[in-house]
């Protein structure tokens, strides 16, 4: 029960990485407050750790959305009190065409969920880290928060641009209580990849040195780390979790 009693707000939490974070961390001892724009699916979600005897809620919203970025902060505080820990997660992959082709609509969109949606949930979970002078902050970016990937312009902008950001965080809010790091995941096996041919993946696969593609779980225990106190010392960091991919 290393989360226990602490209040956690996760982003995109219906499917994939985030649904596994949400059952790692409410198995752990925490209440969690749970947002997508999958409704159903979230909440199923929050239904099923109900079902266990844990806390959780609910709440759709839209990380392109300041507004709803605010709300979902505010739910955490009206259910549970306070707020202890968030997970922005929420993403989308975008076109896959060159810089010279890439959709104007495209490129705002995923911006504004990937990057802009992180800005938004730190703008409002901080100040309600702030009232109870501790907190931590994890923002999912990706190995192509690194390095660059051909065709994905949009996403690997967008990761990029949350590795300065939470450095940038960290720094203004560290010595405030607040450690805020972030999270490179390489490929994972969520709906992200749904609909690739099988040759593609073949190709994502034979990328990794470790052979295979990550699991949810697999990241969702380095978010837990994260969390928890063990990590009291680790803050303004980025944290590849991909295989070896960054390795080569």
């Amino acid at each position: 029960m290393e989360l226990k009693g602490k209040v956690a707000l996760i982003t995109g939490a219906a499917s994939g990485i985030g649904k596994s974070t949400a059952l790692l961390f409410a198995k752990n001892g925490a209440s969690v407050l749970l947002t997508d724009i999958d409704e159903e699916k979230g909440k199923a979600l929050a239904e099923e750790i109900k079902a266990t005897g844990d806390k959780a809620v609910f709440v759709k919203a839209d990380a392109s959305k300041p507004e709803d970025s605010e709300r979902s902060v505010e739910e955490a505080l009206s259910h549970f009190g306070k707020l202890d820990i968030a997970v922005n997660n929420a993403g989308i992959g975008g076109e896959q065409l060159p810089v010279g082709e890439y959709g104007i609509e495209s490129w705002d969109k995923v911006i504004g969920i990937n990057l802009s949606g992180v800005f938004y949930g730190m703008r409002y979970q901080i100040p309600a880290m702030l009232k109870k002078g501790k907190g931590s902050i994890i923002n999912v970016t990706s190995i192509l928060g690194s390095v660059g990937f051909a065709n994905s312009a949009a996403y690997v902008a967008a990761k990029h641009g949350i590795v300065g950001l939470t450095k940038s965080a960290a720094l203004e809010y560290s010595a405030k209580g607040i450690r805020v790091n972030s999270v490179g995941p390489a490929f994972i096996k969520t709906p992200l990849l749904d609909g690739l041919d099988k040759d593609l993946l073949d190709q994502l696969v034979s990328a990794h040195p470790i052979g295979r593609l990550g699991e949810p779980e697999e990241v969702a225990e380095l978010f837990m780390w994260l969390a928890g106190d063990r990590a009291s010392f680790a803050t303004g960091a980025y944290y590849p979790i991909d295989g070896g991919y960054l390795a080569q």
